[in-house]
Order: C-alpha cells, then sequence, then structure tokens
C-alpha cells in the first residue's frame, strides 16, 4: 500500500499567555492555521500532519516551578486537547499539538514541557522533554523522576507511519533522536523554539544543520516547526522561524524564510520510498551499522540526574559544574548518583 502524503509546519507568532485564561487564544489561532493549512492544500497532495512548535499553548515564562504551577500549568488532557482532537477528526489529519507546562497529580513537585500527538482516534502518546534548555528552564525532565515507568520516548503506529517527536534541545542529543528511530519512528516531529543566534540565520545556522543530520543519520523524514514570535512577544530573545520539511537522506523540501512571523510551509511525506529504502539500501544505512557496545560512554551517567526537588535555576548550574568536572574521565569509579 502506497503511502504519501502532505506535512505542514506551522511557525506561530502569538503573545505568551500569563495565566491559563489567556491560553485559548492561541488555540484559536491554532486551530485556524490547521484549517488553513489543509485548504491551502486541497489542490494537491492533502496534508494529513500538523506540526507546531514548542510553546504554542504557553511559555515557561516564571523563573520557578511554583509560578508555573500556579499560573500556566494544565493536566492533559484539557481544553485545548479536546479541541485539536475535534479538529484532527474533522480534516482526518494528525496534530503534534506544540507544548504545554502540563502538571501530573502524580508527580506533584514538578512540572513538564509536554507536547501531544493526536490523532482522529485521540491522544496517541505525550512527550516530556527530556533534556531541557538548563539551566534557565526549571521544569523537571522525566528520566531524573524515581519511580518513573512511562516510556521516555514513545512512538506511535498511525496509518500514515510511525511518528515520534522530541522538543528542541533534544535534538542537540544525537542519542535523543537516535533511540526514537529504534524505537521505529519513520517520521521525526521537531517541536522547537530555538532562537537566535543558534537559529535559522546564518553563519550559524544551527537549526538546518541540526535537522538535516538527524534526518539523514536515522534515515528518516524530519518535520520541525520553529517559532516565529517576535521579540516583543518572548522576550529576551529573537525566535527566526525556518520551519522545514526534510528528507530521510537530509534534502531540504520545504523550508520558511528566516524571520519572525506565521509561516505555514508544506512538503511531500512518501512513507513507501522510506520503507523501500531502508529495506533496500546497503550503503549509508546507519541503522543497520550501529556498533552499538563500541560506545561505552553510554554505561555510565553524566548529567546526574536530579532530585524531585531540586528544579531550579541556580541547582542547574550547581550540577553544570558537577557534570563538566567529569566530562571526559575514564574514572571507572563514577557511576550513576542522584543529587
Amino acid at each position: 500500500m502506497t503511502i504519501r502524503y502532505a506535512a505542514a509546519a506551522c511557525q506561530t507568532d502569538c503573545p505568551n499567555p500569563l495565566d491559563r485564561r489567556q491560553m485559548p487564544a492561541n488555540t484559536d489561532r491554532m486551530l485556524a492555521m490547521i484549517d488553513a493549512a489543509v485548504a491551502g492544500a486541497a489542490p494537491f497532495l492533502p496534508v494529513r500532519l500538523v506540526v507546531f512548535p514548542e510553546f504554542a499553548h504557553a511559555a515557561p515564562v516564571f523563573p520557578t516551578v511554583a509560578e508555573l504551577r500556579e499560573k500556566l500549568a494544565v493536566e492533559i488532557p484539557n481544553e485545548h486537547t479536546d479541541r485539536l482532537h475535534a479538529k484532527a477528526r474533522e480534516h482526518d489529519v494528525y496534530i503534534q499539538s506544540g507544548s504545554m507546562i502540563e502538571r501530573d497529580p502524580r508527580w506533584p513537585a514538578v512540572v513538564f514541557n509536554t507536547a501531544c500527538l493526536i490523532g482522529p482516534e485521540g491522544i496517541l502518546y505525550k512527550y516530556r522533554k527530556v533534556n531541557p534548555w538548563i539551566p534557565y528552564e526549571v521544569h523537571a525532565s522525566p528520566h531524573d523522576l524515581d519511580g518513573y515507568d512511562e516510556p521516555l520516548f514513545p512512538v506511535a503506529d498511525t496509518p500514515i507511519g510511525r511518528i515520534g517527536t522530541a522538543i528542541c534541545y533534544d535534538w542537540l542529543f544525537p542519542e535523543a533522536i537516535r533511540q526514537l528511530a529504534a524505537n521505529g519512528a519513520e517520521v521525526l516531529l521537531r517541536v522547537s523554539a530555538y532562537m537566535d543566534p543558534w537559529g535559522a540565520t546564518e553563519p550559524m545556522n544551527w537549526w538546518t544543520i541540526v535537522n538535516r543530520c538527524r534526518a539523514l543519520e536515522n534515515m528518516a523524514f524530519v518535520v520541525a516547526a520553529n517559532q516565529g514570535a517576535s521579540l516583543r512577544h518572548y522576550p529576551p530573545y529573537s525566535w527566526p522561524g525556518g520551519s522545514q520539511v526534510i528528507d530521510f537522506d537530509g534534502r531540504v523540501l520545504a523550508e520558511a524564510s528566516p524571520g519572525p512571523g506565521e509561516r505555514i510551509v508544506v512538503a511531500p511525506i512518501d512513507i513507501s520510498a522510506l520503507r523501500h529504502e531502508r529495506e533496500q539500501r546497503r550503503g549509508h544505512h546507519m541503522l543497520a551499522h550501529l556498533r552499538t557496545e563500541a560506545y561505552p560512554v553510554y554505561a555510565r551517567a553524566q548529567y546526574p540526574p536530579v532530585r524531585s526537588t531540586g528544579w531550579s535555576y541556580e541547582r542547574n548550574l550547581e550540577l553544570i559544574e558537577l557534570a563538566k568536572a567529569t566530562a571526559g574521565s575514564e574514572d571507572p569509579a563514577y557511576t550513576r548518583r542522584r543529587v
């Protein structure tokens, strides 16, 4: 069976909510952008996948966990995911929600930065950012929680392919995206708020470099939606957008011109071609050629997992210094520690 459709990367430029009452306005705009993406592609290859950026619903604009929990954190599912679910049913599409600040009764001391994959059948998974952008981001990594028993890198098997998600800074760790591919992902969704000077503008343009590398080294499509928020909407950084769709050989299929502002870019996703290449290719098949046991670095911890009471800017700085002191060390006594 041939599986070919269009994916839309939708970058937003919305004011950042300061409390939960302001969040529905962002969801209103997202729903309108889904309608626009579907309508614009209707005469061509129909859109079946829509991806939004990190913090599309709400950003961590407060410096402490307590403030985030009080003013912005929401449980999932919620009114926003319900509305996206209704839109997914209306258009028969799959929607990567962008991210929101999540609270969970199981983990009352923390908040998560969470994105949902939502299809006509409902929420397929929640992805909680494994690599917060430390020291600034004080939401928790699920990796660090004692007793956390949910998949860190979930992948959904859908009628439009096997889909995995990671958020922004996660993508600077090849290991995170490789694990999604090892879990079966064929389409990798990057939900990002990637700012200048590392964003989609030269001379650095880490955005494009990383997206293309993660695509080719995992032989997977990448649909990457980046924040287009202006400095006025999201200080203290400016947000260069540049949302992209990349094929499994690292070719840029579509990209928004760098700069703030709303954009929708659409490109074809050919799952049948990807599966043929994965089956037939002998050279440059990094998933098959991976010598996992050659890398003992992964047998030990580097950045110490944080105890549930430890998420703060100051604590992050302390742990970064501790990790730097042992980076590159071959000391066999260095073992996994919780601090």
